[in-house]
C-alpha cells in the first residue's frame, strides 16, 4: 500500500452508508489526582478536576464510520432517564441522527463510568441492564431495520450482551441482508455467541473465542489456526478475524493472514475493538479486499489507543500513523 493509495480507499467511504445495530453505551469519565488514602477505608481518594462525556459500545462504532464520511444510522435502545437525554445531546453534537435510538423505560440508559488518575483508570462504576429485550422492542428494532435496508451498503451489529440482539434479531437482519447482498459484519460477546451464523465478518478477541469453544490458547498461530478453522465451521461465516492484542490479528477465509500489531504507542486500548469493526464496515461496503482492508483497521485500532478513553478514527491521523509506520 502507499498514501495514495489509502487515500482513495478513505475517499471511498465518503459514499457510503453503513447500519450498526447493537448495543448503545453512555462513557463518563472523571478524571483526577491521587494524593492520599481515605482514612475510612484502605481506599484512594480521587480529587476531581474535571469530567468528560463520550459515546460509547454501538454509538462509538458509528461515530468511527461516520468520522470517515459514511452516512451511518445507528439503532440501538436507551432508558427513558437523563442518561438518555445525554446521549441525545451527544448525537446532536456529533451530528448523528437521532430516529433509531428506541426508548424502553424498564431498563436503565448503559452508563459506564470510568475514574482516572494521571491518565490511570482507578475503577469503573457500571449502570446497565442484561435482561433481553422483550417481544415489542424485538419488533421495533426489526422495524426499524427493515425501514434502510434499501438503502445501506454494510451492516454491523455490536454486541455487547446488553440485550437487544436477540437471537430472533440476529436471524432476521442476516437473513435479510443476505437477500440484499449485503455483507453482515459482526463484534460478538460470549452469549448468542453462535447465533451469527453465516454472517459475511466475524470479528471475536482471542479470549471470546476460546471461552466459546471451550478451549485454551497461548496466542501462538498454530493454536489460533486451528481454534480458526473450528469456529469457521461452527458459523459458516466468510471471513473470521481474531484480535490478538499485541500480536495484532489473525485472518482466515480459507487461508491464513496474520497482520502483526503495529507498533505505535499505546495509552488506553478502549474503543480499539469499535474502530476495526467500523473500518472493516467500510471496507466491505467500499469492496476494498479482505486483507487489505483488515490491515487498514489494525493500523487505526493503534491510532486510537494512543488517546485516552473511546475516540474515533481521524483519516488524517490514520495516513500520518501510515507514514510513520511504514517509513
Amino acid at each position: 500500500m502507499t498514501v495514495s493509495s489509502i487515500e482513495s480507499i478513505l475517499d471511498s467511504f465518503r459514499r457510503k452508508r453503513i447500519a450498526v445495530i447493537g448495543d448503545i453505551m453512555l462513557d463518563k469519565y472523571i478524571f483526577g489526582h491521587v494524593s492520599r488514602i481515605s482514612p475510612e477505608y484502605p481506599v484512594p481518594v480521587v480529587d476531581v478536576t474535571h469530567e468528560d462525556y463520550r459515546l460509547g459500545g454501538a454509538a462509538n462504532v458509528a461515530l468511527n464510520t461516520q468520522s470517515l464520511g459514511a452516512k451511518t444510522i445507528l439503532i440501538g435502545i436507551t432508558g427513558a432517564d437523563s442518561n438518555r437525554e445525554k446521549l441525545l445531546e451527544l448525537f446532536r453534537n456529533h451530528g448523528l441522527a437521532t430516529e433509531g435510538l428506541i426508548s424502553d423505560a424498564s431498563r436503565p440508559t448503559t452508563c459506564k463510568t470510568r475514574i482516572l488518575s494521571q491518565n490511570h483508570h482507578i475503577t469503573r462504576v457500571d449502570f446497565e441492564s442484561k435482561k433481553e429485550v422483550d417481544a415489542i422492542i424485538e419488533r421495533a428494532v426489526i422495524d426499524s431495520f427493515n425501514s434502510v435496508i434499501n438503502s445501506i451498503d454494510a451492516v454491523v451489529l455490536e454486541d455487547y450482551n446488553k440485550g437487544i440482539l436477540t437471537p430472533i434479531i440476529i436471524e432476521h437482519i442476516i437473513t435479510t441482508a443476505k437477500s440484499y447482498n449485503i455483507p453482515v459484519l459482526v463484534d460478538p460477546k460470549l452469549k448468542n455467541f453462535f447465533a451469527f451464523k453465516e454472517c459475511s465478518v466475524f470479528k471475536p478477541n482471542l479470549s471470546e473465542m476460546a471461552s466459546s469453544l471451550g478451549i485454551v490458547l497461548h496466542n501462538n498461530d498454530p493454536e489460533v489456526e486451528e481454534a480458526c478453522h473450528m469456529l469457521r465451521e461452527k458459523l459458516q461465516a466468510e471471513t473470521i478475524i481474531v484480535t490478538r492484542s499485541e500480536k495484532g490479528m489473525t485472518l482466515y477465509n480459507g487461508s491464513f493472514t496474520h497482520i502483526p500489531a503495529t507498533s505505535l504507542e499505546v495509552s488506553d486500548v478502549s474503543g480499539a475493538g469499535d474502530t476495526v469493526i467500523g473500518i472493516l464496515a467500510l471496507g466491505a461496503a467500499a469492496g476494498i479486499d479482505i486483507v487489505t482492508n483488515a490491515t487498514i483497521a489494525n493500523l487505526a485500532a493503534g491510532t486510537v489507543c494512543q488517546e485516552v478513553g473511546a475516540v474515533p478514527v481521524r483519516a488524517d491521523k490514520l495516513i500520518r500513523a501510515f507514514q510513520q509506520y511504514h517509513q
